[in-house]
């Protein structure tokens, strides 16, 4: 059968429906959509060892001859196993396979095979259990690497290589246009889409890696950066009706404190823009308790004295509860009307306050509604939406927001992000937003004490802990892994460096398994732990139940980096600190010292020199985020900044996905780029170039042709 890129994935032989429904839920489609489903790491394969020198408590790849002929036995039950001996000129292995039958005929006497996976050794006997094989012959060397893939339920990554090996195998992909236009490439010293979405896939080597990773994530940073461009474009030409009435002074007469320089800079910056009779596309970034939620009230106190209603957004019900309460409490004492909306709203209010968003009489309107994503449904419309704000903006995409603020016309759109980023990359992200920047935090806010220490301080960590907890205080865990996997030893995608080096790195700590050490050695203590692949109902309720006070201990991922308010948490502890980059660090030692409470951050990590130590180093001594974010940028490059915690996801549904640029650790492949598209959208050619603009509206997921 003739295959393209445009074919259905479900054409693929023996592919039916059941298997086309687990690839869409992988976003998969079409099979130029499986070439994009880019592996997440690599198992070194090419790493061939004896017997003798395998590494324990990790998978080796062992080349060996098969000694005896495969014997099946059947256990209790449906269990059966298949054993035979296999060596090599170090010694002998006895390989096993469960409920695996029918690899009786494949492993003939004599034969060679590649086996990859743990290597266990008692005395002089060697084992593995189930590992992966491929035949073996000196003429026809096996590749060196062997990708892994992100999986869903009814796909196996056996599955997933073949069906991509078919298309390359079915498909001309050298044929396929390359929407990067061929002096840009050349400029650049790209390689083509062909060989880098080869490379990709199937890597020749580490240098051939490294050369796809670099190409890929410039078209990305590239294709973004012209559709920034052009949505700028499209919302100068928006118009809104001005907001003229900027006296906030009754609102901050309600303050308990003074606003900083910054603050009021920023108000001043948001007021000027609401007068104006073009909408407002400005973005707020601060540091973690620098104060941007006061801005966001002045905004939404100016949107309504015009007589125009305002919502904000938020990623997660627990964070939309506490804005709610904060400026509920603020703004009714100046006669709002406020609600909060909510998945878990009962319907009965939710129709209430559908019906009051829309009500023609301003006496019964609902002026400011804080919610969810339960705001983009179908049902909420607005009399007079004047004002949209999105909290905690990298969570969600350009299409959510203009999601929202299509539901009326002529809306002003501010957005606020929590992590303090360098303005060179402030305005490469959020290029179809006007930046303010607030760079001075407010008088009296405690600094968090910061340690760094190696596994020989367990004992002591363990007791301050329970310090903590027997005072009063709670205490975050981060890990940076979900869960224990069998794959130490693989090799991620972000461990290849521009030349093609691979990065070495320490075994990681992983939160579920991690929460049941703790747990034991806490026994006296309320333990629990959440990550990014639970639901988000369960996420919810861990988050309320130690927002609440029910929980003493809990273990995370970075899932936790930004969110709900915990004044008690005094204690911030990190493990395998070297894995995250500096501006995430901050970003979680932001979680402590938001009460009274004296509060601590200690990372944990056993890297004692290069750019790890340096950034643990730095996070002792600085606590300015604006500083802390550029050195970051300095050392690690800008797929940091493009970080969204543990999800499967890089960007929530609905928003712009970047596939491989958060590996970016190349600040000068993001200038060239954005550079790149700069000059092609003011040369007035991009038209000339069909398959580059689609590639953009497939990229920002709009209709084909919205952003021509």
């Amino acid at each position: 059968m003739a295959y393209s890129l445009n074919s259905d994935i479900s054409s693929l032989r023996g592919r039916g429906p059941a298997k086309a429904a687990a690839y869409a839920r992988l976003g998969i489609r079409e099979l130029g959509d499986l070439l994009s489903h880019y592996p997440a790491r690599y198992e070194n394969r090419g790493d061939v060892k004896l017997l003798t020198e395998a590494e324990p408590d990790t998978k080796n790849a062992v080349i060996l001859t098969v000694a005896t002929e495969p014997k099946v036995s059947t256990l209790r039950g449906r269990l059966s196993l298949l054993k035979f001996k296999a060596y090599d000129d170090s010694g002998v292995c006895e390989i096993i396979y469960f409920n695996q039958n029918f690899l009786k005929n494949v492993f003939q006497l004599g034969a060679q095979f590649r086996f990859y996976g743990k290597v266990e050794r008692k005395g002089k006997r060697f084992a593995m259990s189930s590992p992966a094989y491929e035949p073996f012959s000196e003429d026809a060397p096996l590749p060196p690497l062997t990708s892994v893939y992100r999986l869903t339920e009814g796909l196996s990554q056996k599955q997933i290589n073949k069906d991509i090996d078919t298309v390359f195998d079915s498909v001309n992909t050298s044929a396929a246009e390359d929407s990067l236009p061929e002096d840009i490439r050349r400029r650049n010293s790209l390689c083509t889409l062909s060989y880098a979405t080869k490379n990709i896939h199937r890597p020749e080597n580490y240098v051939a890696l490294a050369a796809a990773k670099k190409r890929l994530i410039f078209d990305e940073f590239f294709t973004f950066a012209l559709g920034l461009s052009l949505t700028k474009v499209k919302r100068r030409a928006e118009v809104a009706p001005p907001c003229p009435d900027g006296d906030i002074s009754p609102l901050l007469s309600l303050l308990p404190y003074e606003l900083t320089g910054a603050q009021k800079r920023v108000i001043d910056e948001v007021r000027r823009d609401m007068a104006m009779g073009s909408a407002m596309s400005r973005i707020i970034v601060g540091d973690v308790g620098c104060g941007k939620t006061v801005c966001a009230a002045a905004a939404i106190y100016i949107a309504v004295k015009n007589g125009r209603q305002a919502a904000l957004m938020v990623p997660t019900e627990i964070l939309a509860i506490q804005h709610y309460n904060d400026l509920r409490e603020l703004l009714s004492q100046l006669g709002v009307k406020c609600e909060l909306l909510t998945s878990s709203v009962k319907k009965a209010k939710k129709l209430e306050i559908y019906s009051s968003l829309c009500s023609e009489n301003p006496e019964e309107r609902t002026q400011v509604v804080i919610g969810t994503q339960a705001l983009l449904t179908e049902g909420v419309k607005f009399a007079d939406l004047g004002l949209v704000v999105t909290d905690e903006q990298h969570r969600f995409g350009v299409n959510q927001r203009m999601k929202l603020s299509d539901k009326s016309r002529g809306v002003h759109v501010l957005v606020m992000s929590a992590t303090p980023i360098p303005r060179s990359m402030a305005l490469a992200l959020f290029g179809d937003l006007e930046l303010s920047l607030i760079d001075e935090m407010p008088a009296g806010r405690q600094r968090v004490d910061t340690f760094a220490v190696n596994e020989s301080y367990r004992e002591r960590l363990n007791g301050f802990i329970k310090k903590q907890v027997d005072e009063g205080g709670q205490v975050y865990i981060v890990c940076p892994a979900v869960e224990e996997t069998e794959e130490e030893g693989d090799i991620d995608l972000g461990d290849i460096d521009g030349d093609g080096n691979v990065r070495a790195r320490p075994p990681l700590k992983a939160a579920v398994e991690f929460s049941e050490q703790i747990s034991n050695t806490f026994s006296d203590m309320r333990v629990e732990y959440i990550h990014g692949k639970m639901k988000a109902a369960e996420k919810e309720a861990v988050m309320k139940r130690f927002a609440a006070g029910e929980t003493d201990i809990l273990v995370s991922t970075t899932v936790i980096e930004v969110g709900v308010n915990v004044p008690n948490a005094s204690l911030m502890i990190i493990e395998n600190a070297e894995r995250f980059g500096l501006s995430q660090l901050h970003q979680l030692r932001g979680r402590v010292g938001r009460g009274a409470r004296k509060s601590y951050c200690i990372l944990v990590s056993d890297a004692e020199e290069g750019n790890a130590a340096q950034r643990l180093q730095t996070m002792k001594s600085t606590y300015d985020g604006y500083a802390i974010a550029e050195k970051d940028l300095e050392m690690r490059g800008p797929g940091d900044f493009l970080h969204n915690s543990d999800s499967a996801d890089i960007r929530q549904s609905g928003g712009v996905r970047f596939r491989l640029a958060q590996l970016c650790d190349d600040t000068g492949l993001l200038n060239r780029a954005f550079a790149e598209a700069k000059e092609l959208t003011a040369s007035g050619e991009l038209e000339k170039y069909p398959a580059l603009l689609e590639s953009v509206n497939r990229m920002f997921t709009l209709d084909a042709g919205v952003m021509s």
